[in-house]
């Protein structure tokens, strides 16, 4: 503000609205209703380009799937041209006066400039300034009301917060065999954690959106996912759950949904989760290469865990999201060499039994996948276990980390 630039970015459209997390989680706003329809409407794959850091397909509007990371001097130079078709080296942003082009060059900023700006308006005493009550928070921080006491007092009213169940019935979590489970998802390769838990706005035609109806909360009070992490009833709802997720066991459909067997009916991926879980059925995912990559996100495997899925089954995983999974007790396997979803001729109505699991629990173990298929027909395939450490066993042994860490305590 003080270096009298915004007063021209506003007139560009570029207005301060605040602070925090917007574009990039999803939080800038809908489009124009009569552009969203086109899109729509005609299919269209349509471009964005932003100054954060995720360019996942969806994020940062559910209608954009190609989005482009740039510095925000390139983000105003490319909303000025109104197209990401443009060679900005060559062609004009737009034309001025007297109907003149005007290129890149002309308004790109000089490094002396920008240093003589920042000279000007920047110095020590902002920081310190803003720095010397950082604990002492504002007039409205410290009006809010917190309970005391050693415990929390969980509110069932809550929308933002409830009792997560990841200590309920622990000592059935221990690790065991897989029996007759079925396939949850089928996924191609690249499927990203935002894939599997999005953290960006809710729809109102979704699973979440209709646990936030029931709780009577308005369409423009259903914030994102991101905001509501600490209700497991909406992340629960949310996982594989993504707009552009595509589940191989249908065709030509995207977003969260999956055929439940034995009743061959289409449904959303958490409504299949709570039959099968009603029947004590165990469930799988299977997916392609590089499974879990992109952000670092824990409600991605504790979702997986939730919704009953006992392992994944993959051709390699981003080591994080691989990690994540041991850490809520998911079994995370790789098909051996050669193999994959495709040549195994894996459509969705299989059933999948995991021997050995419980009796032999080591790193980098193989174990005996029996595949039956629809026809009655089986064969058995081997699957590595993704393990690389006796900790890790240790974890999974224990149902996950955070069982893990409570036998600790009680044991210490």
């Amino acid at each position: 503000m003080k270096s009298g630039l915004q007063e021209y970015l506003d007139k560009l459209g570029f207005n301060l609205v605040g602070f925090g997390c917007t574009t990039c989680i999803g939080n800038s706003g809908p489009l124009d209703e009569n552009i969203s329809d086109a899109i729509t409407k005609n299919d269209l794959i349509v471009s964005g380009v932003l100054s954060g850091n995720r360019n996942f397909e969806g994020r940062i509007n559910p209608f954009v799937k190609a989005n482009y990371l740039a510095s925000p001097p390139l983000v105003v130079a490319y909303a000025l041209a109104g197209s990401t078709k443009i060679n900005l080296t060559k062609d004009p942003l737009g034309y001025g006066k007297n109907n003149q082009p005007v290129y890149l060059k002309d308004i790109w900023p000089k490094s002396k400039e920008i240093k003589m700006v920042m000279n000007k308006i920047i110095n020590s005493n902002l920081y310190k300034q803003r720095y010397k009550n950082v604990f002492k928070g504002d007039k409205k921080w410290n009006t809010v009301k917190s309970p005391s006491g050693l415990t929390y007092k969980w509110n069932k009213k809550s929308t933002y917060v409830q009792h997560p169940p990841f200590f309920k019935n622990s000592e059935l979590n221990s690790i065991s065999d897989i029996k007759g489970a079925n396939i949850l998802g089928i996924f191609g390769d690249s499927v990203t954690t935002d894939h599997i838990s999005p953290a960006g706005a809710i729809k109102e035609d979704s699973p979440a959106g209709d646990y936030l109806k029931s709780k009577k909360i308005k369409k423009i009070d259903f914030n994102s996912f991101g905001a509501r992490r600490g209700n497991h009833e909406i992340m629960m709802r949310g996982t594989f759950a993504n707009i552009r997720i595509k589940n191989e066991m249908l065709d030509n459909i995207e977003g969260g949904y999956t055929i439940h067997y034995p009743s061959k009916k289409q449904m959303s991926i958490y409504d299949a989760s709570i039959k099968y879980n009603k029947s004590k059925t165990p469930l799988v995912v299977i997916a392609g290469k590089d499974y879990g990559m992109g952000s670092s996100r824990d409600w991605a495997a504790k979702g997986t865990n939730l919704l009953g899925v006992k392992a994944v089954i993959a051709e390699s995983y981003e080591r994080i999201h691989r990690s994540n999974l041991i850490g809520m007790g998911v079994l995370p396997f790789v098909f051996k060499d050669g193999e994959n979803r495709k040549s195994l001729k894996l459509e969705g109505p299989e059933k999948i039994t995991i021997s050995g699991i419980k009796d032999n629990l080591k790193p980098q173990s193989f174990y005996n996948a029996m595949i039956v298929y629809k026809n009655g027909k089986n064969i058995t395939t081997e699957i590595k276990l993704l393990v690389n450490t006796s900790t890790e066993v240790e974890y999974l042994n224990s149902g996950g980390i955070l069982q893990y860490v409570l036998k600790e305590l009680v044991n210490s």
